[in-house]
């Protein structure tokens, strides 16, 4: 399942690649792909096996503000 999630902050390559980073670590994550010019994180993901809520957790914990 493809879930775009709002990301704000997202500054620099630093910033999409310490989202994204955090997401592959999530079982069930297969991609995460963050943009910064449109200030948001595409995620392939199985709803099975993480829920879209723990997506937004994950970036959240790295600082960021997110929204399904």
């Amino acid at each position: 399942m493809l879930q775009t999630l709002t990301v704000k902050g997202l500054r620099c390559e630093h910033c999409e690649a310490k989202v994204e980073k955090a997401l592959m670590k999530l079982d069930g994550v297969n991609s995460a792909k963050a943009n910064r010019e449109n200030n948001a994180v595409v995620v392939d993901f199985n709803p099975d096996v993480v829920p879209a809520d723990e997506l937004r957790e994950t970036i959240e914990d790295c600082g960021y503000e997110a929204s399904l």
